[in-house]
């Protein structure tokens, strides 16, 4: 059984950058793509971010490109998601999830970290 533990979330100010990781237990993270997801109250899970096993492939939702990267350190079963340039609008829980393969589509992942808290002040 594959668990998934999201950190680094916290309260920034607009323009201030946040780091979260996602630390992979159970197997080794070089067996999954990992996917960033984003819940803001009263909407849905929407898609951030997603990187390949072994790294090659990103995709990333439009409104965070150039702001948001994906990257991953098998060595040490964790991905990350690097944000900078945070706008109000970001804030939300955020979720990493792990499938064998690049997933765009909450539904297509089994495994959820619990999430955390990121809150961009303006």
């Amino acid at each position: 059984q594959v668990q998934l533990e999201e950190s680094g979330g916290g309260l920034v100010q607009a323009g201030g950058s946040l780091r979260l990781s996602c630390k992979v237990s159970g197997r080794r993270l070089n067996n999954y793509a990992i996917g960033w997801f984003r819940q803001a109250p009263g909407k849905e899970r929407e898609f951030v971010a997603v990187i390949s096993r072994f790294g090659g492939t990103t995709n990333y939702v439009d409104s965070v490109k150039d702001r948001f990267i994906v990257s991953r350190d098998d060595a040490k079963d964790t991905a990350y998601l690097q944000m900078i340039s945070l706008k109000p609008e970001d804030t939300a829980v955020y979720y990493c999830a792990a499938d064998r393969y690049i997933q765009l589509k909450a539904k297509e992942y089994d495994y959820w970290g619990q999430g955390t808290q990121v809150t961009v002040s303006s």
